[in-house]
């Protein structure tokens, strides 16, 4: 089974972890465990029990403890993330023959919702990386697999994902970035825009128009950091995801040999969107991670902050809002799952339930993350307290991985063709 083994890497590493999940993050209130209803763990096998608390471990231990440091100070903790690439993070759903961990959708589903709860920014950057090595795993030949995998895998090179144009991000099939192929190279020019990891990391997952105008003119480049002609914007300013850097991405004249072509010419568009499906579901992992985190944070600081005498818990509108916020989050946890499951199953509804799950858990988890701060009063509003950074990191998912409008759109289409 292919999941044993890293599995059973991920147990002999875990007695150096401690098996506390409390939150740590400044003047955050003490964690007092997971109320059973909200409980991440339940409808999982025991071994997707076992790699969830490996996240679960690794985030309060590796990530949590740093998380403001990393935004504030726009850290990108490369060391970290190595780490847990040693966990079998770094290519949870690549084949194991190239050094990925070969495990589903859903069980990865599972890891970036644990892993999200200690930072959101840094997982959903990991979540990217491994889609990018998915990306070649799938499309690639084995050469470009055995090439590229092994080393996107460990994490000793880092991959990012470049679809979006200054003039083309929700009309994807519009980008205008050319590739015109002279003898055995391909000569690229064009540019990419908001690119998580551009410019500190080492492998480019480019979609660029070798043909026509169309998505069927549309193909996929690996190009490799060093190329002469690639070069980077600065490093963008943003409100959340601060410890990944973002910049534009630029070609001029940049020679890609031909060997670093995925697939066929033409195919590029179709393999951008099937990147795509699972990039929702990721993101939307992370979502719930944050999402999970905010409802234990609301909830413990309820228990201990009094005012008019008593604590808020005893505040019914309070209690009803906090109801309201566990439901939503079950309900999201529940439907990411659903089209995790889906998306492995290569069933037909999986493009729309992939878009259903990115649509609703972004909108509610961002809600929920926000509750969280208002119940924290002016506290919520400092950078002492992680809540706020939660709100900041996740408001971006709602626009990212196709903006929640294009996923109305998919949906709505998906209802209005279908026989």
């Amino acid at each position: 089974m292919a999941t044993v083994g890293p599995l059973a890497r991920i147990a002999r590493l875990s007695s150096s972890i401690c098996r506390n999940h409390r939150l740590s993050f400044n003047r955050s209130t003490q964690r007092r465990g997971i109320a059973s209803c909200v409980d991440p763990s339940h409808g999982l096998t025991d071994e997707q029990k076992e790699f969830q608390k490996m996240a679960f471990d690794f985030a309060t231990n590796e990530m949590a403890p740093h998380m403001s440091e990393w935004d504030q100070k726009e850290i990108f903790p490369v060391e970290t993330m190595r780490k847990a690439a040693q966990l079998g993070f770094g290519g949870i759903y690549v084949q194991p023959e190239v050094g990925g961990s070969g495990l589903s959708r859903l069980d990865t589903s599972i890891i970036f919702e644990a892993l999200s709860t200690g930072c959101v920014s840094t997982t959903a950057y990991i979540s990217i990386h491994n889609m990018c090595a998915w990306m070649i795993d799938t499309f690639g030949n084995n050469e470009q697999r055995e090439r590229f995998c092994p080393d996107l895998c460990l994490m000793d090179k880092f991959a990012s994902y470049c679809l979006t144009e200054p003039g083309s991000g929700s009309d994807a099939a519009s980008l205008l970035t050319t590739a015109q192929l002279k003898g055995d190279h391909y000569i690229v020019n064009g540019s990419k825009a908001f690119i998580s990891g551009g410019g500190d990391t080492d492998v480019y997952i480019v979609m660029c128009r070798t043909g026509g105008k169309g998505p069927k003119g549309i193909s996929c480049l690996v190009v490799e950091k060093g190329t002469p002609g690639l070069s980077f914007g600065k490093k963008e300013k943003k409100v959340g995801w601060n410890s990944q850097p973002t910049r534009a991405v630029i070609f001029e004249d940049c020679a890609v040999p031909v060997i670093n072509r995925l697939g066929e010419e033409g195919q590029g568009f179709n393999m951008a969107m099937r990147g795509l499906n699972g990039g929702r579901i990721n993101i939307a992992s992370c979502s719930l991670g944050a999402a999970h985190a905010s409802v234990q944070l609301a909830r413990d600081h309820l228990l201990v902050r009094k005012q008019f005498g008593e604590t808020l818990s005893n505040n019914q509108y309070l209690q009803f809002k906090l109801a309201e916020m566990a439901t939503k989050l079950v309900a999201s946890r529940l439907m990411v799952r659903e089209a995790a499951t889906a998306l492995q199953e290569n069933r037909s509804d999986a493009v729309s339930l992939c878009s259903m799950a990115k649509l609703f858990a972004t909108d509610e988890c961002f809600n929920i993350c926000n509750d969280a701060l208002q119940m924290h009063g002016g506290y919520g509003y400092l950078k002492d307290y992680a809540v706020q950074q939660f709100v900041r990191d996740i408001r971006v998912h709602q626009i990212l991985e196709g903006t929640n409008e294009v996923m109305r759109m998919i949906i709505s289409r998906n209802l209005l063709t279908e026989s």
